[in-house]
């Protein structure tokens, strides 16, 4: 076992958790999906979207930018094109930065998730 703290996954509270968990796995396509105790669970790659139901929360978020939920995509193009399809209120469509594809959205509680594909250059950069 690595020493060190991992990230594994966050918890994303809603009010209507349902929604929000078809969006993601029909916008971003997990590798993996179901329930455990009330958690709605989308594994994306190794990390875990664990989205919960809570009443103490707002039903869109009041402050997006703070936090943005970054996915790296093997296909930008096919990712923005699914995310479409969602129902999907683009902050930044999609766009080529130096090589690299970036488009930000949000969510349907009003969260902003970003879709990255990087250029082999950056990825070797990094």
């Amino acid at each position: 076992m690595p020493n060190g703290t991992g990230l594994d996954g966050m918890l994303l509270a809603s009010r209507d958790p349902e929604r929000l968990r078809a969006w993601y796995a029909s916008a971003l396509e997990p590798q993996e999906e179901f329930e455990q105790d009330q958690y709605r669970m989308l594994k994306f790659r190794t990390f875990y979207l664990v989205i919960d139901h809570r009443d103490d929360v707002a039903a869109t978020n009041p402050d997006p930018a703070r936090v943005v939920l970054n996915f790296d995509v093997e296909d930008a193009r096919a990712a923005v094109k699914r995310m479409e399809q969602a129902g999907t209120r683009w902050v930044a469509p999609l766009e080529d930065r130096d090589g690299s594809l970036f488009a930000t959205a949000t969510d349907p509680d009003g969260n902003y998730v970003q879709v990255i594909q990087l250029s082999e250059e950056h990825r070797n950069a990094m």
